[in-house]
């Protein structure tokens, strides 16, 4: 037997019945300063959407108050309807940027910032958070070349620093990153150790920045810092980065300040109808 379709009908059909034959453009406008992101991701999603996109923002664009993001035209329905999907694709993500951004710029150099919190996100959204992190200008992973990243569990599995580092000795295509926190000896200890061991990358996944210090002053006394690039992560704030690039730190790995940001507002507004 047949089955009959029970599907209410869209609401905003029935709302432009009327002038469904009009042709309306639209604009999304910025509401916020800041970085502009996933908008290829919405370029797309528009002409699924049957829209024809009249313009958009390449990906990482700056972007202020009353700015255009993106210009757009199609029926009433289509149009309206962008405003929930074209903006839910962009302002999140676009709010991302703009922190990644934030650091990067006051970092102007060095330390390099990085952002790996995007793993601790749903998987529907790590590609997205990942791009905007790119699109901020700030790095994805703690090393740009092929590396192996050994955890604080894989450290603990492994039976401490040391023998975690020896696991992957024969790894010699890939640089060795450690995590260190301080649970098998200090951390400074804990450095020596992984620096002697082929560490090429030293994670002070501690939050203090006396453990920083201490680090330094050790591997320049034993001369061992050249051998190394440091790393340091744990709560770090826009406003920290002042005194952290006073010290002698390769990279910052920021995490919620980044991929926890509020979005950048953005709206659309409707701005020509044809057709009437």
């Amino acid at each position: 037997m047949k089955k009959t379709s029970t599907a209410e009908p869209d609401l905003r059909d029935v709302i432009f019945s009327t002038v469904a034959d009009r042709l309306v453009t639209g604009v999304i406008l910025a509401d916020d300063e800041g970085i502009v992101s996933e908008t290829k991701t919405a370029a797309d999603e528009s002409k699924r959407m049957g829209l024809t996109l009249l313009g958009i923002l390449e990906e990482g664009s700056a972007v202020r108050p009353g700015d255009e993001i993106a210009r757009i035209s199609g029926t009433p329905t289509q149009v309206v309807s962008a405003e929930d999907v074209l903006i839910g694709l962009m302002a999140k993500p676009s709010g991302i940027a703009t922190a990644a951004r934030a650091f990067v710029s006051r970092a102007n150099g060095r330390p390099e910032i990085v952002s790996g919190a995007w793993k601790k996100m749903p998987l529907a959204q790590k590609e997205s958070i990942r791009r905007a992190v790119a699109a901020g200008g700030a790095f994805i992973r703690i090393c740009q070349d092929p590396f192996v990243y050994l955890d604080k569990n894989y450290i603990k599995i492994l039976g401490g620093v040391g023998r975690a580092l020896e696991a992957v000795s024969s790894m010699t295509d890939r640089k060795k990153v450690a995590q260190l926190k301080g649970r098998y000896s200090s951390v400074v200890e804990e450095a020596c150790e992984a620096i002697e061991s082929g560490a090429d990358i030293l994670h002070i996944d501690t939050g203090s920045t006396a453990d920083v210090e201490a680090v330094v002053q050790e591997l320049v006394r034993r001369g061992l810092r050249s051998r190394v690039k440091l790393a340091f992560s744990g709560n770090i704030r826009l406003e920290d980065l002042d005194e952290l690039k006073q010290m002698d730190l390769d990279i910052l790995d920021i995490g919620r300040q980044i991929v926890d940001a509020p979005l950048l507002d953005m709206r659309l507004e409707v701005v020509e109808t044809s057709g009437a």
